[in-house]
């Protein structure tokens, strides 16, 4: 890419790029990788919707192998209740990137699905802080979970642990830590299998000149935010915030492709 080439893409998504920058900061510092952001603000520029997943879900790879890394190292995965999550999830998120879908059916299911993200992440605040308090959720309870996450998250472009991290905590899956490892590797082992399936897509496409500028930005960001580890936010007010964001974003969509 040529020094020209790369000023005019900045120059013109600025923006993006600022955007992109905040919430990688914001998401990793929490443990998350903001694919639900990515789309929201991919999904008001313009950019053609076969670009806009596999563009969202490379940058949630980029994050999250980071905090992935780092959560290994702690141990904090416990792998009994991890694998039967990502077993079914992996399978159909690869099936739900593969799929072909016209534009208005993507926009609509994405719109619905930030929707449900945004309302699932201002009214969750249930927290399990005593290990007395956890359940042990059956292996096809997991699976189910991991499963209808994968695909929904295949077809959309995210990760999928805006929906999982919840549901984990309101049925008290484990301590927060563990659920943000959880959540994590979820997003990866996803992220990566839906971006696969999409590969496979005839609808695939990609714009690397821009996509490129973006994965180094999330890649700055990522490591500035899981450096400050929750030393300036809470997942509260993190959730409080985007929940604003991708809620705008959604209403939009819907706004214009349901008329």
């Amino acid at each position: 890419m040529s020094i020209e080439l790369l000023s005019d893409i900045l120059i013109s998504n600025w923006y993006i790029v600022l955007l992109f920058f905040a919430v990688a900061i914001l998401y990793s510092s929490v443990g998350f990788g903001g694919g639900s952001s990515y789309l929201a603000i991919l999904a008001l520029t313009g950019i053609a919707y076969t670009q806009i997943r596999s563009t969202a879900l490379l940058c949630n790879i980029i994050v999250v192998s980071g905090n992935v890394f780092f959560f290994q190292q702690n141990k904090l995965y416990n792998w009994k209740k991890v694998i039967p999550l990502v077993l079914f999830s992996v399978p159909l998120a690869f099936l739900g990137g593969y799929l072909k879908i016209n534009q208005t059916f993507f926009f609509i299911l994405l719109g619905f699905t930030l929707l449900f993200a945004a309302i699932t992440m201002w009214i969750s605040k249930r927290i399990v802080s005593n290990t007395n308090d956890i359940k042990n959720l059956s292996i096809s309870k997991n699976a189910g979970y991991g499963g209808i996450i994968g695909f929904i998250s295949g077809m959309v472009g995210i990760g999928g642990g805006i929906f999982l991290a919840p549901i984990l905590h309101l049925t008290r899956w484990d301590v927060p830590k563990k659920i943000a490892a959880t959540a994590s590797l979820f997003i990866l082992v996803n992220s990566m299998s839906g971006l696969i399936g999409q590969y496979f897509n005839p609808d695939f496409a990609i714009d690397w000149n821009l996509t490129s500028i973006l994965l180094i930005t999330v890649f700055i960001g990522g490591q500035i935010g899981s450096r400050l580890s929750n030393r300036f936010f809470s997942p509260i007010q993190l959730k409080k915030a985007t929940s604003i964001l991708i809620a705008f974003a959604s209403l939009k969509i819907l706004w214009d492709y349901i008329q």
